[in-house]
Order: structure tokens, then C-alpha cells, then sequence
């Protein structure tokens, strides 16, 4: 029990550090830099700079959302439109995309956090591995380090003891396994402070929340009919293109062997199994079309058995591991699946990974769907990128999506969609 405490702490300690270091370099960096750039919008300078800039401030944030899921259990919700795409080329596209992103509430929400995080959020994730220092440091004093430190000083003050004796160090000491004792049950939930504090900064308040989710939702319903439009286009050409075009040749084809069966009995012959040959690959077609629309095994077995025979598919190793008591509603399983089936292609395809973790589990009321690969890394929600198009098919049923993707590997993409789940034999959420 003890040993997990202090390994518990420990870790916090540590994870503190690192919060820390974001918070007073990335952070404090980001802030007076975006700032820089949007003063000198009206100079013509901020207006190639800032959209850029502004990127890297929403990708800074996002990685701390994702750090707050991973390492405190707290979901810190993302509510903001994508960034806007050019909707005209050269200096005018450019000024309407930066007019665009300086207007939305989500930078402001954004930059007031990075304001936050530097001040409040550094010194709570400071806090864990000061106390370990500040108890260390005490310990040392008794252990003969306050010899030297009273003759360099003529006296030293350790908290609200006076260091000049063995008697005075021990005092110190007492101190410093306080404040150790302190860090050992303290250290976690300071952490989880840090992340309430960025919770704080970046969540919208809830007028916001809903007027930025009902622009999302109208939009993403826009994005939906156009995707179901263009779906059933395609289901038409491959229709036409595939599977129909091999009928008529097979009835065709029958047909012909009609006219020799009496006349040319082996060359009717030859022509029947070259029939029955386009009718497997017809049905072949069939079944593939079929499954690119609603796969059986998603129908009958749930989200997990889908992933899992997916994994199986891939040219690499993948582990799914899935914890789910019961099942969400079709559309919601269709769009995870379909997700989770373009992620894994990015992975195979551009990541050029050698290993897949897949984790799908329930939390909260939230779907969360998390696909790592080891690959080269690199990833973006951007223009023309896969990505952008899973965040679209997300944001139909209100989800989000985070990408974490250094480059050099690895990559780490998050899916949350609200759903309350149901058991198999009962009704849908």
C-alpha cells in the first residue's frame, strides 16, 4: 500500500514537472508570440503569421485535453468549428481566413488559457515535486549540508526554523518529512488540480457551449447530407460499373449458349462456366458493396467484433482490446466503425507502422476510441487529410476528434462520441 503511494506520487511528482515545463515554455512562447501577431494584423505582417500561429495554439491545447483524459480522467470538452478553409485564393483568402479565426471565441478561449497556464496552472504543477524537493532538501540540512550553507550565509533560514546546530537541523529535518508526507498524499490530486484549472480556462460556459454546438451541428448536418449524397453515388456507379454490367454480360452470354446448345454443344458448354464464373465475381462484388455500406458482422455482433475482424484484415500486428457492457445505436456503431476503418488505413498507408493498439471502452456516457500506431507520425487535421473527413462523420452525432502525432511516432488519435450504451437485447441509447 505504501509502495504504491509513493510510486503514485512519484509519478505525479514527475508528471508535474513536465506540465510545468509545457506551461512555462510552450505556453508563455505561444502567448506572446500569437499576441505579437495579432497586433500586427493591421501592419499586413500578422496576417500571414497569425492563422499559423493560431495553429499551433490549438494543437498546444488539444495535446493538454489529451493529457488530461490520460493522465487525470478528466474530459475537457472541445467545442469550436473547424479552422476555416480559404474560401478564396491569394491575399484576399488569406485575410478572410485570419478575419475568420481572430473573430471565433474559440482562439480567445484559447489564448486566455495559455494566460492561465503559465500563471495558476504552472505553479499547481510545480507544487508536487516542490514539496518533494522542499522534504529532501530538509533531510539533507540534518544529513551535515547545513555546515556549509550557515557558513556561506551566516545563518540560514529553512521555512520558520532557524538553521545554525545539529539541534536546529533536526528541527529542519522534522520539517522536510512533513512536507514529504505532504507530497506522498498530496502529489495526485495536485496534478488533477492543474488539469480543473485548464478544464476551467478552455471550457466554454454553457451559452457558448450550446451556440458554437448548434453552428457545429448545422454544419456537420450539411457535411452529412453532402457525404450521404455523394455515398449514394457511388453505390449507383459501382452498381452500374460492377456488379450490373456483369449480369447483362452473363445475360447476354446466356443467350448466346441459347442459340448453340443444339448447334455447338462444347462451345455452349465453354460459355456456361464462363457465365458461372461472372456470376461468383457478381456476387463477389455484391457482397463487398454490401459491406462497405453496413458490414454483417457490425450488424450482428456490435462495434467490437467489427474492430476486431477488421484488425485481423490489416498487413500488420494489431491488438483490440474492448470493454464495453453493451451496445450504442446503429448510426453511432456505423460511424465508430467507419472511423476506426480510415484511421487504420492512415496508419498502414502514410504512418507506415509496424504495431496497432486499438482501445474502445465506455466512459461517462462517451464512446472513447483510441487507435496508436508506432509509425512515423506527422499527422494533421487539415486541409485534404483523412482526418478531416473522420471529424466531419464525428461531428454528426457531436463528437470530437484529437490527434497527438509528433512527428517521428508515435500517433495517437482519440474518438469520443456521446452515447449512453444499452444492453444487446434491449433498445438503443
Amino acid at each position: 500500500m505504501v509502495t504504491t503511494k509513493a510510486r503514485d506520487a512519484g509519478v505525479a511528482a514527475v508528471r508535474g514537472l513536465a506540465l510545468a515545463l509545457m506551461s512555462l515554455v510552450g505556453s508563455i512562447t505561444l502567448f506572446a508570440l500569437a499576441v505579437t501577431s495579432i497586433a500586427l494584423i493591421p501592419v499586413g505582417v500578422g496576417v500571414f503569421t497569425t492563422p499559423a500561429l493560431l495553429g499551433l495554439v490549438r494543437s498546444h491545447a488539444d495535446r493538454r485535453r489529451l493529457l488530461a483524459a490520460t493522465w487525470a480522467d478528466t474530459r475537457i470538452p472541445v467545442v469550436r468549428r473547424p479552422l476555416p478553409q480559404h474560401s478564396r485564393s491569394g491575399i484576399a483568402g488569406q485575410v478572410e481566413h485570419c478575419t475568420l479565426l481572430v473573430k471565433s471565441p474559440a482562439t480567445w478561449r484559447d489564448l486566455r488559457w495559455l494566460l492561465v497556464d503559465m500563471t495558476a496552472g504552472a505553479i499547481t504543477a510545480l507544487l508536487p515535486v516542490s514539496l518533494f524537493s522542499e522534504g529532501v532538501f530538509g533531510i539533507l540540512l540534518l544529513l551535515g549540508l547545513w555546515k556549509p550553507v550557515v557558513r556561506a550565509g551566516g545563518g540560514y533560514w529553512y521555512e520558520f526554523v532557524r538553521v545554525d546546530s545539529w539541534t536546529t537541523a533536526a528541527f529542519a529535518a522534522l520539517v522536510g518529512i512533513c512536507w514529504l508526507a505532504v507530497g506522498l498524499r498530496f502529489a495526485p490530486q495536485l496534478v488533477r488540480a492543474h488539469f480543473a484549472v485548464t478544464r476551467w480556462a478552455l471550457a466554454p460556459t454553457r451559452e457558448a457551449e450550446l451556440g458554437e454546438r448548434i453552428d457545429r451541428l448545422t454544419e456537420t448536418r450539411h457535411d452529412a447530407v453532402d457525404t450521404s449524397a455523394a455515398e449514394l453515388r457511388r453505390i449507383e456507379r459501382d452498381l452500374h460499373d460492377g456488379a450490373q454490367a456483369r449480369l447483362v454480360a452473363m445475360g447476354m452470354n446466356l443467350s448466346t449458349i441459347e442459340a448453340l446448345i443444339e448447334k455447338d454443344p462444347a462451345q455452349a458448354k465453354k460459355m456456361l462456366s464462363m457465365a458461372r464464373a461472372s456470376s461468383a465475381e457478381a456476387l463477389t462484388e455484391l457482397r463487398d458493396l454490401v459491406r462497405g455500406i453496413h458490414p454483417p458482422v457490425l450488424a450482428e455482433r456490435g462495434l467490437g467484433d467489427a474492430v476486431r475482424a477488421l484488425a485481423l484484415r490489416l498487413p500488420v500486428a494489431a491488438e483490440v482490446d474492448v470493454d464495453m457492457p453493451g451496445r450504442a445505436e446503429a448510426p453511432v456503431e456505423s460511424a465508430a466503425y467507419f472511423a476506426v476503418s480510415e484511421v487504420l488505413t492512415n496508419a498502414v498507408k502514410h504512418a507506415q507502422a509496424d504495431r496497432i493498439w486499438v482501445d474502445i471502452h465506455d466512459a461517462d456516457g462517451m464512446l472513447r476510441i483510441s487507435v496508436t500506431d508506432d509509425g512515423r507520425g506527422g499527422a494533421s487535421v487539415g486541409a485534404g487529410s483523412g482526418l478531416s473527413g473522420i471529424e466531419r462523420r464525428l461531428g454528426t452525432f457531436d463528437g470530437v476528434l484529437a490527434v497527438n502525432s509528433p512527428v517521428g511516432g508515435p500517433t495517437m488519435v482519440t474518438m469520443e462520441i456521446p452515447c449512453v450504451l444499452s444492453s444487446p437485447k434491449t433498445s438503443s441509447c
